[in-house]
C-alpha cells in the first residue's frame, strides 16, 4: 500500500523552509534558519509553523516578512544543499585532495580505514599546531571516511582500466598477454592478467585484471573469465597475438588445457609457457651429485627454519660467532630465484650450519665436514647467483627480444657451460614478452 506524499507550498517559505526532492521523488521540508532536514509528513503549515515558533520565534526572525524570507531561499538555494544537510561542497581542490589520499592508501595496500583514523587526524593536529585553525578547518572538510576512499579507488581503477583497453583497441599492432593462476593464503583462487601493447611507437606492459574464480579452476572457468571480461570491454580474440601461461596442468593441458582452448578459437595466437616454471622443470634434471646437494642443503635449511626454537638458537649462535648474517633463507620449490638465494646463504653460513647441526646430532652435519661437498655448494651457489642475475636481466619492464638474447649471448660466452646450464639457458628464449 503507497503512502501518501505531501507537496511543497511557495506559502511555506514563511516559516524559514526551503525544500529538497529526494532520489524517489519525495519532496522534504529543511529550516534555512538551523538546517534542520524534516521529513515528508511535515509539509503541513501547523508543523511547520510550530518548528518555526518553537525554535526561532523568540529570536530576530519572529518579525521576518514574507519577502525577506523570500530572498534568504533564493539565496540558500544558489549555495546548495549540501553544506547545509552535513556534506561536504563540491570544491575542486578538496575533491581532488581526497582522491590523491585515497590513492596513496591503494599505493601503500593500507586498509581503507586508515584514512579517517590516522591520516585524517595527524593532517589536522600538525595543520592546527603550524599553520593555525583556519589551515585545520579547511583540511577537516576532506572526505576520507572508509566508504568514501572505497569508492574513490573503485573509480581510479575503473578510469584506469578504461584507458587500457582504450588503448588495446587502438593499437596498431596486437598484444600479448600473460595469465597466472594462484591460491592466496584464503584458499581464494585468482587469476591475475598482464597485456603488452603497442602505443605511440612504445611497448607498453599494464596490468589489466585480476579477477576470483570462485568455484572450480579448470581451463574452461578461465577461458569463461576471460570472454567474458573480452565481451564486456568490446575486446576480441583477433586483437592478440600471444598468450604465455603460468605451469599449472589446468593451463598446460595439450587437450583440455586454456592454450588448447585458445588455439581452438584462434588459431593463429601463440601459446608459449612462464619461464619461471621452465627453469624448475630444468633444475629436475641436474647431475645426481648435484642434485644430492641441493637435496641435502634445502633439507638442512628446513630442519632449521620450521621449529621456532632451533630457529632463535640459530640465530644467537650466529652472532655469537659474529657471522655476516643471522638466518637461513627458506627455499620454494616453484620459485627459480629462491634457489640461489638460499645456495648463497648456506654457504656464508657453513661453519654456523655445520656446528649447529653437529651438536644436534643432525644426520646431514658430516656432509659440511666434506671437501667434496663444500666445492660443490659452492660450485653451484656461484652458478644459481649467475643464473639468478641473467634471469633478472631478462625481465621486468621494457626488456625486448633483441635485449633478452643480447644478454644470453653474453653469459653463454661469459661461462662455460654445462650440458645442464645450457639447457636451463635455452629454454629462457621461451618467453611471453617476446611476441610482440
Amino acid at each position: 500500500m503507497s503512502t501518501k506524499r505531501r507537496k511543497w507550498s511557495d506559502e511555506y517559505v514563511q516559516h524559514g523552509l526551503s525544500c529538497i526532492t529526494e532520489r524517489d521523488g519525495s519532496q522534504r521540508p529543511i529550516c534555512m534558519i538551523c538546517n534542520a532536514k524534516l521529513s515528508n509528513s511535515s509539509l503541513a503549515p501547523g508543523i511547520l509553523k510550530e518548528h518555526f515558533l518553537k525554535l526561532h520565534g523568540d529570536r530576530e526572525y519572529k518579525n521576518t516578512a514574507l519577502a525577506e524570507f523570500k530572498v534568504k531561499k533564493a539565496r540558500f538555494d544558489e549555495r546548495a544543499t549540501l553544506p547545509a544537510l552535513g556534506f561536504v561542497p563540491v570544491n575542486k581542490p578538496i575533491l581532488t585532495a581526497s582522491y590523491e589520499v585515497a590513492y596513496l592508501i591503494a599505493k601503500q595496500s593500507k586498509p581503507h580505514t586508515i584514512g579517517e583514523t590516522l591520516v585524517k587526524p595527524a593532517a589536522l593536529k600538525m595543520a592546527n599546531l603550524i599553520l593555525g585553525t583556519a589551515a585545520e578547518g579547511k583540511l577537516s572538510q576532506i572526505p576520507l571516511s572508509n566508504d568514501t576512499v572505497s569508492d574513490r579507488i573503485e573509480d581510479m581503477s575503473k578510469d584506469i582500466l578504461a584507458q587500457v583497453v582504450a588503448d588495446l583497441i587502438s593499437s596498431p599492432a596486437k598484444f600479448s598477454r600473460q595469465l597466472d593462476e594462484t591460491t592466496d593464503v584464503s584458499d581464494l583462487s585468482q587469476l591475475a592478467v598482464f597485456v603488452r601493447y603497442v602505443k605511440d611507437d612504445m611497448i607498453k606492459e599494464e596490468f589489466l585484471f585480476c579477477k576470483l574464480l570462485t568455484t572450480t579452476t579448470k581451463a574452461a572457468d578461465v577461458k569463461k573469465l576471460v570472454d567474458d571480461f573480452f565481451r564486456d570491454n568490446s575486446l576480441s580474440w583477433d586483437m592478440v597475438s600471444a598468450v604465455c601461461t603460468d605451469g599449472a596442468p589446468v593451463m598446460l593441458g595439450k587437450k583440455s588445457g586454456f592454450g588448447a582452448l585458445v588455439k581452438a578459437d584462434a588459431p593463429h595466437i601463440i601459446v608459449t609457457h612462464c619461464i619461471l616454471h621452465r627453469h624448475a622443470l630444468a633444475t629436475k634434471t641436474l647431475p645426481p651429485k648435484m642434485a644430492e646437494v641441493l637435496k641435502t642443503a634445502v633439507e638442512c635449511v628446513n630442519y632449521v627454519r620450521k621449529s621456532a626454537l632451533r630457529h632463535r638458537i640459530f640465530s644467537e649462535l650466529c652472532k655469537e660467532m659474529g657471522s655476516e648474517f643471522e638466518v637461513l633463507l627458506l627455499h620454494s620449490n616453484i620459485r627459480w630465484l629462491s634457489r640461489g638465494q638460499v645456495l648463497n646463504r648456506v654457504f656464508a653460513l657453513r661453519a654456523e650450519l655445520a656446528l649447529f647441526l653437529q651438536e644436534h646430532q643432525h644426520c646431514h652435519a658430516d656432509h659440511f665436514k666434506n671437501p667434496e661437498f663444500i666445492l660443490i655448494l659452492a660450485y653451484m651457489a656461484d652458478i644459481f647467483a649467475a643464473l639468478n642475475h641473467l634471469n633478472q636481466q631478462m625481465q621486468g619492464g621494457g626488456v625486448s627480444i633483441m635485449e633478452a638474447e643480447e644478454h644470453r649471448q653474453l653469459f653463454r660466452k661469459s661461462y662455460h657451460c654445462g650440458k645442464g646450464e645450457q639447457r636451463i639457458i635455452t629454454l629462457q628464449t621461451s618467453r611471453f614478452w617476446t611476441t610482440v
